[in-house]
């Protein structure tokens, strides 16, 4: 297992498959992508993700850009499911109703969802598109196949924070978890006029779920709780991600992040932290020099917030 130096274990690999996406949601931060030309083949992915499990690394996330757009998605989840005790994909859910089985089929377990409101209006001002009813069909139909299924809900001040209690509704009634997000940004932006204007604050939320949940649970991952809290006659799963200035947050992390042009990445935020690993797979590497690379990333880590 790879450990770094502030003793945090690497066991997740969050893979971005393409920074293309077939929505334009404004505030989205693509991963933390830099611009780049080169895109990893079904091939170089697989051989990535089979040496990081010889490393420990088995739980992965494909991500983006909107990964379902790749036209070789399915190839690539039945190339790495053997390496993985866990695979889960992050979509905007557009592309879901019409490929959610054979997803299933190819081997992915789980999904996450992004939806940010249940207004229409609402939904096409935030990603400049009008299919929200397109997505919902597929977050219906990810729920019969996919367990669990996750909706990520990035609250905005003065966009859909008044939405919150609708959106726990909703994922009750569809047997969904709700995620709910802090809008994530590094130092340099905290002064921003986005970051003032969007920003809103889950601590007092939070406080309020403590109080009337039947069950709180803590996840392993970045120590994040999980609230079950009774809701029209059910019990839903709501998730809070609170990430700025949160140091139990980043002190919990075990995640590793490969970039759509084959960089290894430490960290969302930060910008100095890329190790190149498709570079030397192309130029012959072996096996064991790529082990390296990985370790000289984990040397890398450090907890942004501390």
């Amino acid at each position: 297992m790879l450990i770094d130096r502030f003793g945090r274990p690497v066991t997740n690999l969050r893979i971005s498959l393409t920074k293309e996406c077939n929505l334009n949601c404004f505030y989205c931060h693509r991963e933390g992508q830099l611009d780049g030309e080169r895109r990893m083949t079904p091939e170089e992915i697989e051989r990535i993700v089979r040496i990081a499990s010889r490393l420990g690394i088995r739980k992965v996330k494909l991500t983006g850009g909107e990964p379902t757009i790749r036209s070789d998605i399915m190839e690539i989840i039945r190339k790495i499911r053997p390496y993985v005790i866990d695979l889960s994909l992050t979509t905007n859910g557009t592309t879901l109703y019409t490929l959610a089985e054979k997803l299933k089929e190819a081997g992915l377990d789980r999904v996450n969802i992004s939806l940010d409101t249940l207004d229409r209006k609402k939904y096409k001002m935030i990603t400049s598109f009008d299919v929200l009813d397109q997505v919902l069909k597929g977050i219906r139909k990810a729920t019969r196949l996919f367990h669990p299924v996750k909706l990520n809900m990035v609250v905005m001040k003065g966009i859909n924070d008044e939405e919150i209690w609708d959106m726990i509704r909703f994922a009750g009634k569809v047997g969904a978890i709700l995620q709910l997000i802090e809008i994530e940004v590094p130092r340099e932006m905290e002064d921003s006029q986005f970051f003032k204007d969007f920003f809103y604050p889950l601590k007092p939320l939070e406080e309020e779920f403590e109080k009337m949940a039947v069950e709180i649970r803590e996840r392993k991952m970045h120590r994040r709780r999980k609230y079950f809290l009774p809701v029209d006659g059910k019990i839903v799963e709501v998730e809070v991600v609170r990430s700025m200035h949160n140091t139990i947050f980043c002190m919990n992390c075990t995640r590793l992040r490969l970039t759509a042009d084959g960089y290894l990445k430490t960290c969302l935020l930060r910008k100095d932290d890329l190790i190149d690993i498709l570079g030397p797979m192309r130029e012959g590497a072996s096996d064991e020099e790529l082990v390296e690379v990985f370790k000289r990333a984990v040397l890398l880590r450090e907890p942004y917030w501390k």
